[in-house]
């Protein structure tokens, strides 16, 4: 219990301000990297995270950044743990300028959800905002001339279903994360 309050203490003095340099959306909010949370005891098991548009370390196609037309990539994973009630996937840049800026959060998954398609998500699931202050998905967008930067997808299988509506911020998506069972990662790379 003293490691959740620790867990949650952190959550919540995320940094604030920086931007995603390059975006087409003007400034977003610098966000510690979500998946760097900690864990319960033991740490998550492990999902297998995959995407049928590409392979894991590889080029993100530039359909789905801002040179493209900039929708959800297609996802799909291996089966959650027993004890799942929810799953959340999140987006973040691990080489944004100001730091961690997350892309997207999708979170109240339905717990059965083996996938997300190209540019959408289930019915019951909410969008919650990015780093550019928007709900959904923000393209990858780095500056021109960066070296490549990361991308990270991840799905976590939580123990509990969002107490939160859509729209909600990095700090309460990232306090749910937080809780995750499992999670799976796959890593893109995208230079401009």
């Amino acid at each position: 219990m003293r490691r959740l309050a620790c867990v949650l203490a952190v959550a919540l003095v995320l940094p604030a301000l920086a931007s995603c340099g390059g975006s087409k959306s003007g400034s977003g909010m610098n966000q510690s990297n979500i998946s760097g949370l900690g864990r319960p005891s033991g740490g998550p098991a492990t999902m297998r995270l995959q995407s049928a548009a590409f392979a894991d370390r590889v080029r993100l196609p530039a359909r789905f950044t801002c040179d493209g037309k900039g929708v959800s990539p297609p996802l799909a994973w291996t089966a959650a743990p027993r004890g799942t009630q929810s799953l959340v996937v999140l987006l973040e840049d691990l080489d944004a300028p100001g730091g961690t800026f997350l892309h997207w959060s999708v979170y109240a998954i339905p717990k059965n959800t083996r996938k997300l398609s190209q540019g959408s998500i289930p019915s019951h699931a909410a969008r919650g905002r990015n780093s550019f202050g928007k709900l959904g998905y923000g393209p990858p967008c780095p500056p021109k001339g960066d070296r490549p930067h990361r991308y990270v997808f991840s799905v976590y299988a939580v123990p509990h279903r969002a107490a939160f509506g859509p729209g909600a911020d990095v700090t309460a998506v990232g306090r749910l994360a937080a809780t995750a069972l499992a999670k799976g990662v796959l890593t893109a790379r995208y230079s401009r």
